[in-house]
């Protein structure tokens, strides 16, 4: 997994409660070899799962990530699946953090609810 900045996470970072902060960093990008081999729907939801948490995001196929890469932008959803160590620099590490990938059927949590479900379990998303 990596994570990154886009435009839609960079222009409404300052909203980070709105809907469109929301649909800007709620999502994991896959190759459409790794999409379709999952079977998901579109409009589908993927559970990312790290040796650090879990997160539920929404799927998108992206044509230019290879595959066996996936790319949440950062923000929340991201948080919820990297590590708290930042190697001395304050930047957790946001490349190269091995995941799991699976279809699924549960709802993208909104920030407030996913900040809620960060805090009943301690730090991992459910």
């Amino acid at each position: 997994m990596i994570s990154g900045r886009t435009l839609g996470q960079g222009a409404t970072c300052e909203a980070k409660m709105s809907p469109e902060f929301f649909k800007a960093t709620s999502f994991c990008a896959l190759s459409e070899l790794d999409y379709n081999a999952l079977s998901i729907s579109e409009g589908g939801n993927v559970l990312v799962r790290t040796e650090f948490g879990e997160v539920v995001v929404s799927a998108k196929k992206d044509g230019g990530l290879p595959s066996g890469i996936i790319f949440i932008p950062m923000g929340p959803w991201a948080n919820a699946v990297v590590g708290p160590e930042t190697g001395g620099c304050g930047t957790p590490q946001f490349k190269g953090v091995e995941a799991e990938v699976e279809g699924t059927k549960m709802p993208v949590l909104d920030v407030r609810e996913l900040f809620a479900d960060l805090k009943r379990t301690g730090g991992e998303a459910s």
